[in-house]
């Protein structure tokens, strides 16, 4: 049988390296043969695909939000600060991104890059009541 606590942590790691991957993506920091987006404007210009709905002049704040929170939820995760909250931002997240992929491109491309199991792995996560390897061990067990 499958220890709990190992699982979450396998799915902190997971998602926190998946936000960073995409984030080192949009920065450049891949070999261009296995990038999606490469550079910045790259990955503005899906971000307006994605979004069609909103302003062209608003893109550019959209993409930074988004890579913001996934730095910060990355960090988060990986070292287990707050994990059942910001498990369920992820959740959140993902799910908005998968929504918006389904609504602008169709629903093979949120199914392809799995974002939608992504988005339930991040919830699944935001339940699991073991601690393992998290900073709110040391911050919370002291009080």
């Amino acid at each position: 049988m499958v220890n709990p606590k190992y699982v979450k942590l396998f799915l902190r790691l997971a998602l926190a390296g998946s936000f960073l991957s995409a984030v080192a993506d949009r920065f450049g920091m891949w070999p261009t043969e296995i990038s999606v987006w490469g550079n910045w404007e790259n990955f503005l210009a899906y971000t307006q695909l994605i979004n069609p709905w909103m302003p062209a002049s608003f893109i550019p704040v959209l993409g930074l939000i988004a890579t913001i929170a996934e730095i910060v939820f990355a960090l988060c995760l990986l070292v287990g600060f707050k994990t059942k909250w910001f498990a369920k931002l992820s959740g959140i997240l993902l799910l908005l991104f998968a929504i918006s992929m389904t609504f602008s491109t169709g629903i093979k491309g949120a199914f392809d890059y799995s974002v939608f199991s992504a988005a339930g792995c991040a919830f699944a996560l935001s339940l699991m009541k073991e601690k393992y390897w998290e900073l709110d061990n040391l911050i919370f067990s002291k009080r």
